[in-house]
């Protein structure tokens, strides 16, 4: 595909800006879980991960190398792998206790899910022209 590389790297950075969106809301104590806070609970910062990953994959989707491609696919199969522990950790009923889940935990889930579809579509055209 011509722009999977573009789009990839458009999904790392709308992943970025959902990090801070509300992920869930805990009733019992009031709490607004975000991907970078977490008040009141032994959660942490869950979105710094896909932060930390999301650069190395920008600087990876950026490099017109065969190495670079498939260490990509690696990388963006555990942004997607953070995304699936994020959802269980952050959804699951505890004590008789369900937290509300919010629009960021399913886009971060859905971003990761297609950044790693863009991994899986590189322009070996442009590979094989610069080799």
């Amino acid at each position: 595909m011509k722009y999977s590389q573009l789009l990839g790297c458009i999904a790392v950075l709308i992943l970025a800006a959902v990090c801070y969106m509300p992920w869930s809301y805990i009733s019992s104590g009031n709490i607004i879980v975000t991907g970078m806070s977490a008040p009141g609970t032994v959660y942490g910062k869950p979105g710094l991960m896909h932060l930390v990953l999301g650069f190395i994959l920008i600087v990876l989707f950026l490099i017109p190398k065969i190495w670079a491609k498939r260490i990509n696919l690696f990388i963006a199969a555990i942004n997607l792998a953070w995304s699936i522990r994020n959802y269980i950790l952050l959804a699951t009923c505890f004590m008789g206790e369900c937290p509300e889940i919010k629009t960021g935990l399913i886009l971060s889930i859905t971003l990761s899910a297609g950044i790693l579809t863009m991994t899986l579509l590189p322009d070996l055209r442009q590979i094989e022209k610069k080799q």
